[in-house]
């Protein structure tokens, strides 16, 4: 019962934890980028002054797609951001007004997020807190970032802000500040920008949305999944599922062995009681599920007791955080829950009927035992 118990305890948190893990790595990435990016079809760096126009009708005509959720836009800008001491290469990621601000909260670590003007461009910023830790950088610090580009320009800004998803990818470069100043270094009027970020609402397949929008955006722009930009982080995430699943495998045949070892045991300690049955008359079908019923009650008890020590377990963890984590190593700072009742219930059928099966080998014993030689054995 013990063995099951714990077993099921911890594939079900494995489950849960692995759930929580893939579920917040893949958000910090959705909630900072969207799911899929409409840019310049180029075969240049994206990170040059390539740009799409977003006239009258342009977000117009992305809306009226059901799966579309979020749309903003974006531009980027390479640069030097320079202190009195320290210089470091960044990426400037320009956002306008629409910028989910929601989303990109939970990312939050000081400060506050940009505030527009109505006059002109912002020249506030959000830095990275890595990026603010090499520095030395605090909120309310001004600093300069020299643009690359000829001839080559600065601007002064402030710092009201810094974020953390934990993502080095991101986190090593990314610079958040207004999509004004991007096209003014650029000279573009207000309806260029470098790229559209578009997000998809819950439960619709990214292939298809991906799909639809580029037979149906014009033919200079290209479409991409963001997963694709991506793909070393994803990949790893799906990687984790088949380690989950060979763990999951060891861990129901440990209880297997476990229980057949129990039912064997049992058989023996009752081998007379076997005999005594047989000499009244019972059939060794009977006898059978007598076992399979005692069996089946300790799997009962084992589960419910390993349901019981998984969710509180699960439980403590999700309120109060009691295992931390390297953010640095594992891209967020405590082992995350994901409530996965599907998985819960699968799991929960899954060992029910696999030890079930398991408990028929041990009662295959049992038409073995001769009523002679068990009444003797005692």
């Amino acid at each position: 019962m013990v063995s099951i118990a714990l077993g099921l305890s911890a594939m079900i948190l494995a489950y849960f934890i692995l759930g929580g893990f893939q579920q917040t790595v893949k958000d910090k990435i959705y909630n900072f980028k969207g799911h899929l990016e409409i840019t310049k079809y180029t075969l240049g760096s994206a990170l040059g002054d390539h740009h799409i126009s977003t006239g009258a009708h342009f977000f117009n005509d992305l809306e009226q797609y059901e799966f579309i959720d979020h749309i903003q836009s974006f531009a980027h800008k390479a640069g030097m951001l320079r202190t009195e001491e320290e210089v470091e290469g960044v990426l400037l990621r320009g956002v306008s007004r629409d910028f989910d601000t929601l989303r990109f909260q939970e990312n939050m670590t000081e400060g506050r997020f940009i505030a527009y003007s109505d006059s002109e461009y912002s020249k506030e910023v959000v830095l990275s807190a890595r990026i603010a830790r090499k520095l030395k950088l605090e909120v309310g610090d001004d600093a300069t970032i020299y643009f690359v580009q000829n001839p080559p320009k600065f601007r002064r800004v402030q710092i009201v802000g810094l974020y953390e998803t934990g993502l080095e990818e991101i986190d090593k470069t990314m610079v958040l500040g207004d999509i004004g100043m991007v096209q003014r270094l650029n000279n573009w009027p207000d309806t260029l920008v470098g790229g559209v970020e578009v997000f998809v609402k819950d439960g619709y397949d990214l292939e298809i949305a991906e799909n639809t929008l580029f037979e149906n955006v014009d033919a200079h722009l290209y479409v991409d999944k963001v997963r694709d930009k991506y793909a070393q982080i994803f990949d790893w995430l799906d990687l984790l599922n088949q380690n989950v699943s060979v763990f999951l495998i060891l861990i129901l045949i440990v209880a297997c062995f476990n229980m057949i070892s129990i039912l064997l045991i049992l058989i023996m300690e009752r081998t007379y009681m076997i005999g005594v049955f047989q000499a009244l008359g019972a059939g060794k079908r009977q006898i059978k599920k007598i076992f399979m019923y005692n069996g089946m009650l300790l799997v009962i008890k084992g589960m419910s007791l390993g349901n019981a020590i998984a969710l509180l377990l699960a439980f403590l963890q999700d309120q109060f955080h009691l295992i931390p984590l390297d953010p640095v190593s594992y891209y967020m700072h405590f082992v995350p829950i994901f409530w996965d009742f599907k998985a819960l219930l699968l799991l929960n059928v899954l060992t029910f009927f696999v030890v079930l099966l398991a408990l028929r080998i041990p009662l295959a014993v049992i038409t073995r035992v001769k009523p002679v030689t068990a009444l003797k054995f005692d």
